[in-house]
């Protein structure tokens, strides 16, 4: 194995996260410090510079897939100038693709696993005020055509998108075991009734009496 190129500490250690993940993904807790380097293109030695032991470098792989900021961000890059259905769909997407990789690593290490690394060091698990706030930030613009806040919206659609990527309610799905995001998209916004069925909605203070 030749040298590595020299890359900044942080740009290192995402390249050797980012080798890991596939890894485990197929192989899961047996995959080798060896076989990491391999697909990282680098010496073995060097993943001992960035991580002490191989458990830390996995923590480091479920830490980064549940850290809230990269989700956050890419919310924030959604193009305002979108349409209000283009938007939520973007939305989904987002959602879909963080679920379906948390889930994945789940499936492939185990809850106990997350369990573990929470108690070692209070691993940072999404944080769905957070999450809501940013969803409500891209409805904003469309307040006035929504029968919710931007806030109760976006935590219908967080909570819509998080239930469906579960495994357990996924399966049947066409869309690697989840629904397409523009569906989930029309869903919250349309409902499941034709548009010519539709009747003139009710306040939502109404439903919530009944």
């Amino acid at each position: 194995m030749g040298r590595a190129t020299p890359l900044p500490p942080e740009e290192r250690r995402a390249a050797i996260i980012a080798a890991t993940e596939p890894l485990l993904l197929a192989r899961g807790q047996e995959v080798s410090t060896r076989e990491i380097a391999e697909a990282a293109g680098i010496a073995e030695g060097t993943i001992f510079r960035v991580f002490a032991t191989k458990d830390e470098l996995i923590d480091a792989v479920f830490a980064d897939a549940f850290d809230p900021e990269a989700g956050l961000d890419e919310l924030e890059r959604i193009d305002p100038t979108l349409d209000l259905e283009s938007r939520v769909t973007e939305v989904a997407r987002i959602f879909q693709r963080r679920v379906r990789r948390t889930f994945a690593l789940i499936n492939a290490l185990g809850y106990q696993r997350l369990r573990e690394l929470g108690a070692r060091q209070g691993a940072r698990r999404p944080d769905r005020t957070l999450a809501v706030a940013a969803v409500a930030a891209v409805l904003e613009p469309d307040r006035q055509r929504l029968r919710v806040s931007p806030q109760q919206a976006a935590r219908l659609l967080t909570a819509l998108v998080m239930s469906l990527g579960h495994p357990m309610m996924a399966a049947g799905h066409e869309t690697e075991g989840q629904p397409d995001p523009r569906e989930i998209a029309r869903l919250l916004l349309y409902g499941i009734a034709h548009p010519s069925t539709h009747q003139p909605a009710q306040p939502l203070e109404a439903l919530t009496r009944c």
